[in-house]
């Protein structure tokens, strides 16, 4: 694991960005494994900056994303379709039958989890996937659990997790309580992992799933087991690091 120290949010934003272009600029027909929040936004702002410059080019990439709300249609302004729409694919020059987000509003969802593994698989795996992480160690919508041993599934949200996203809607009872997400098998199927952090809200969880046991209690911990991983954080999600394992900063 490679843990990358970056001053602020637009240092751990660039940073972040340059190891996705380098992979789209060394491998044209990449899929990369996107995720949504607050996290990634700048990290999307910077490659579509670098594109609109002519630096990289999206045609032949392909993307799938971590997750969705169950219930919330494409065009919902809270939806992760909406999301990535607004924030990176109608900006740059990706296919939009290249794009993936599982489909929260399957009749079948079930159906629609086996569905996405399969879509994964038939594109080769995932070449490099893009994390955030939430504050009970979520990572995608893998809340804590009793085993790492899934695929894409649904899932009911943590109530420190819906917490967190009701600042995206009008009120807390408007986020939706259940969402599909990749498994964290299938995120630890992925060839390279980037993760992204920023603020002292991070710092602990962060620590603990780097550093601390490997166990579904902390989701994000079994990225210690996975053989290309690389953080991205900045000095204040570093912060408990950076007390505790100085030795581990780039």
């Amino acid at each position: 694991m490679k843990i990358i120290r970056a001053t602020e949010y637009n240092d751990m934003s660039r940073k972040a960005a340059n190891i996705i272009s380098a992979q789209v600029i060394l491998y044209p027909d990449s899929v990369l494994g996107l995720a949504t929040g607050s996290t990634p936004l700048g990290v999307y702002r910077q490659l579509v900056d670098w594109f609109r410059k002519g630096d990289i080019d999206f045609s032949k990439v392909h993307s799938v994303n971590l997750d969705e709300y169950v219930g919330l249609a494409p065009e919902h302004p809270q939806s992760y379709h909406y999301y990535m729409n607004e924030n990176f694919f109608r900006h740059i020059n990706i296919k939009p039958e290249n794009t993936n987000v599982p489909n929260g509003l399957a009749e079948d969802i079930d159906a629609e989890c086996a569905r996405y593994d399969k879509l994964i698989a038939d594109l080769g795996g995932i070449d490099l996937q893009l994390l955030g992480i939430g504050h009970t160690g979520h990572i995608g919508f893998n809340e804590p659990d009793q085993d790492f041993d899934k695929m894409t599934h649904k899932v009911k949200l943590n109530q420190k997790t819906i917490e967190a996203n009701a600042r995206f809607f009008n009120s807390v009872d408007e986020v939706p309580k259940y969402a599909i997400t990749m498994g964290i098998k299938a995120i630890m199927q992925a060839k390279k992992i980037l993760l992204v952090a920023n603020g002292e809200g991070k710092a602990e969880i962060l620590d603990r799933a780097l550093f601390g046991p490997v166990a579904p209690a902390v989701p994000a911990s079994i990225l210690q087991l996975h053989p290309d991983v690389t953080v991205v954080a900045d000095e204040a999600a570093l912060s408990v690091i950076q007390k505790n394992h100085p030795e581990a900063l780039m």
